[in-house]
């Protein structure tokens, strides 16, 4: 997948002037030769990222302390590619659910009360992006219909099967006032170029036939035929396969301790193993991409920038359906329940994921049943046929910025890049911020480095200036406070 060079023509003759008008793998005079790239992080976003720097023509090494691709966040997530969940979180409505359920043991929020300054700067951030919430949610949403177009060409085109069911997302709803929010929000995402159309408790049944003896508990729901579901651990080791054959190289089962950068590049120190002395071993690289989820925050502070990513766990259980009264039982159109704040997707005729929760407590990848029950008892009241016996449960630390969108584009120093951040959304985000970050990549090689620039203005620490347009691969300028923003090239002075 590569972008039209009659856009990338213009663009540079319109920054940089005729003389940059070249062929577009060869660096122009005002920038430097930066091939060799350092990808860290194995996640469904450093392969989507390695994919995009591949077919630019760099030389990628992605590094991931796990021995396999996808051992972390992208292992179980809902599997939903949700254009429809695009709604960022910020709102004083939030807050006071928030605050609700932090009371209810069982609630979709769990909060850890004993402070720390990550956490509290993290949630201090997260209300100051409150006056942000539409424009970040358009962006967001924008952002996903892209990104779903690029993960079906992918998987095409490299052959892989990833349990993919184009059945659509089905929103439903119990609360009169939720349901009339929705309302609000569906306009908000038609600005966005996502269309869902609101649906009848009788409609709900027809459209999941699972749900027709629990559809008269709900005043209603939307429905987003173009959103679909998948195996996200299986589509990004599918991915990885892929591109390793083309050329990219995993050192997988390799810890970073740390990055390093100099004049002649960055160095990726690697983590001694076990029973092993003296120096540790690294290798310099013309430039670095941080795809390194919650660990993202360590390694910016190490390259001086500062990415305020927090961990927020979220839970999942995959139900075994070794019995055909099960695998009848379950729902094949992917959900979103918004009062227990459950996700479901049916992964082939025997798996049935279910996912929820948001939990923060810091690094803390502990499964704990009080968490996983209410999955289960879900899973029980809304389809009692569906036998229980066999779930295998996960948690995972999902990356968020406060402003709920990723932070994409480049770091203070040359060759420092970053594509992290996603939240729940990494999967649906994913192969769009891929293709950001690897333009980012190329247009440093051309034009040098002009100092940090940020993909999305709220993640700006330092105020954002109006970016150049720029029009390709669907990721077209995006509105904010009146003036147009580029998606791409948005800069931070």
């Amino acid at each position: 997948y590569e972008l039209p060079q009659a856009s990338w023509e213009a663009w540079r003759s319109a920054e940089f002037g005729a003389d940059c008008l070249m062929s577009w793998r060869t660096p122009c005079a005002a920038g430097h030769n930066m091939r060799r790239i350092a990808v860290i992080g194995s996640g469904i976003t450093g392969v989507t990222t390695a994919r995009a720097l591949l077919a630019r023509g760099f030389e990628v090494t992605v590094f991931d302390r796990h021995r396999y691709a996808a051992m972390e966040t992208s292992f179980a997530n809902g599997g939903q590619l949700s254009a429809s969940n695009a709604e960022v979180w910020n709102s004083w409505s939030t807050l006071l659910k928030g605050i609700k359920w932090m009371t209810q043991r069982d609630a979709p929020l769990l909060v850890n009360p004993t402070p720390s300054w990550h956490k509290l700067s993290w949630m201090s951030e997260f209300v100051s992006q409150i006056p942000n919430y539409r424009s970040n949610t358009i962006d967001t949403v924008k952002l996903a219909i892209t990104a779903r177009e690029l993960l079906i060409q992918h998987a095409e085109a490299y052959g892989f099967d990833f349990n993919r069911e184009d059945r659509g997302i089905l929103h439903v709803y119990e609360d009169p006032k939720e349901f009339a929010h929705a309302t609000e929000v569906t306009k908000l995402y038609l600005e966005g170029g996502l269309e869902r159309h609101a649906v009848s408790p009788e409609e709900i049944a027809q459209l999941e036939p699972a749900l027709a003896t629990k559809s008269s508990a709900f005043v209603g729901g939307f429905f987003t035929p173009s959103d679909f579901t998948g195996d996200i651990h299986r589509y990004t080791v599918g991915l990885a396969t892929g591109i390793e054959e083309q050329g990219v190289n995993f050192e997988l089962g390799t810890a970073v301790e740390r990055l390093s950068h100099h004049a002649g590049g960055v160095d990726v120190v690697l983590a001694r193993g076990e029973g092993e002395s003296g120096a540790p071993q690294s290798e310099t690289f013309d430039g670095v991409v941080v795809c390194a989820g919650v660990r993202s925050r360590d390694f910016a502070a190490q390259l001086g920038d500062r990415v305020n990513v927090y961990p927020v766990k979220g839970y999942s259980i995959t139900v075994n359906m070794k019995d055909e009264a099960s695998q009848r039982a379950a729902p094949w159109v992917s959900l979103l329940d918004d009062k227990a704040k459950i996700v479901t997707s049916r992964l082939g005729s025997d798996r049935f994921r279910i996912a929820g929760t948001a939990e923060f407590n810091g690094y803390n990848y502990d499964i704990r049943q009080d968490r996983i029950d209410p999955l289960i008892r879900w899973c029980e009241d809304n389809f009692p046929d569906l036998s229980t016996v066999s779930v295998t449960p996960w948690a995972g630390l999902r990356p968020m910025m406060p402003s709920m969108v990723p932070r994409v584009g480049a770091g203070a120093q040359p060759g420092v890049f970053y594509n992290t951040g996603h939240g729940h959304l990494g999967w649906t985000l994913s192969a769009a911020t891929a293709e950001m970050v690897a333009e980012a990549v190329l247009a440093q090689e051309r034009a040098g480095h002009k100092g940090r620039f940020f993909s999305f203005a709220s993640n700006a620490d330092s105020g954002a200036q109006k970016g150049v347009h720029f029009e390709g691969a669907g990721l077209d300028g995006v509105w904010r406070g009146g003036e147009r923003y580029d998606l791409l090239f948005q800069r931070a002075a």
